[in-house]
């Protein structure tokens, strides 16, 4: 970049200590941005100078102000906080069915408060996704691994478990073997299913401390189980959540829809293009979205590559087998 033929452009920050915490520890947080926009941040005193193209320099003022807001607020600034500024910003690629609720949710902040963190969606897509948990007695979170599906359900529960909005919590997974037979695995049937139930522990975990979590394991106000062990039951006043819900066959996503009580909350997730059921046997996911999408007060919700919090990486890996697929 040839700094010679740019302008700059001055902000001015009047808290120098918050201005230490917005540049980050050897400054990474400036040269995140500096790498994003291909822009240049200089600091002089409590001004930082950015220099670069116009429209690089707007954005990276805008990013800086809204960072600066949050440690004004008392809140931190991290490699994802800096990625939720550009992200929410940004124009993004939507999927299908998606554009109603980026109409309907795109305005306001949404935040979700739980015992251990404050969490806050980092895509538009996330933040209709939250929206639609708190307003929808049953909704659909459709999309790609590493979109925060599961992650944000999770948080949602536990937000309305602390409220007092529901009783309890019970999250499920179909405990279907891909590529093994839980019959050879080691131990009783808990130690065969837990690690298919593994991520829900580790939500669980991100947003409780884990005595409060261990009290409340064992008093069943939390449960995690697989689908099987949903049958005959009636879920009142529960938040009630299915994961990988496209390895579930059309009977138990039926058996499992049909389980939802009085003052109850149903999310169900899951990935169309990671489908581990027996070849030719249909999706329950697909099933249920095909039939009850016409429905009111059922949101469906929806996620592309674009969505993906992970590392970078995983994006442009879901991309490339996007395309192949769709060669």
């Amino acid at each position: 970049m040839d700094t010679g033929t740019l302008t700059e452009v001055l902000i001015e920050f009047p808290d120098n200590r918050l201005l230490i915490d917005l540049c980050g520890e050897y400054d990474r947080n400036l040269a995140d941005i500096e790498k994003r926009l291909d822009v240049q941040i200089v600091r002089r005193g409590n001004l930082l100078a950015i220099l670069g193209e116009e429209s690089a320099q707007i954005e990276a003022r805008d990013v800086l102000n809204a960072l600066y807001q949050r440690l004004e607020a008392g809140r931190t600034v991290d490699p994802g906080d800096i990625d939720r500024e550009f992200r929410m910003n940004a124009p993004e690629e939507t999927a299908p069915g998606a554009d109603a609720q980026m109409e309907m949710f795109s305005g306001g902040k949404v935040e979700i408060k739980t015992r251990k963190k404050l969490i806050e969606p980092r895509t538009d897509a996330q933040k209709a996704y939250v929206r639609s948990l708190f307003n929808n007695e049953l909704a659909f979170g459709i999309g790609p691994a590493g979109t925060g599906k599961t992650y944000l359900a999770v948080a949602v529960g536990v937000n309305l478990f602390i409220s007092g909005a529901v009783d309890r919590i019970i999250l499920s997974r179909p405990a279907v073997e891909a590529g093994e037979k839980l019959g050879y695995l080691p131990g009783d049937m808990k130690d065969k299913v837990d690690p298919y139930m593994q991520p829900l522990y580790d939500a669980l975990n991100d947003f409780l401390p884990g005595k409060q979590l261990a009290k409340m394991m064992e008093e069943k106000t939390v449960e995690i189980a697989p689908l099987a062990f949903m049958r005959g039951r009636t879920l009142s006043n529960a938040f009630v959540v299915l994961d990988e819900a496209q390895n579930a066959t059309t009977m138990q996503m039926k058996m499992f829809l049909t389980r939802l009580g009085e003052g109850s909350r149903m999310v169900i997730t899951g990935d169309r293009t990671q489908v581990d059921l027996p070849r030719g046997m249909p999706s329950g996911l697909a099933d249920a979205e095909r039939l009850l999408s016409h429905i009111p007060k059922i949101g469906f919700n929806y996620f592309t590559s674009a969505d993906v919090v992970r590392h970078p990486l995983v994006a442009a890996i879901i991309r490339a087998y996007e395309g192949d697929s769709q060669g």
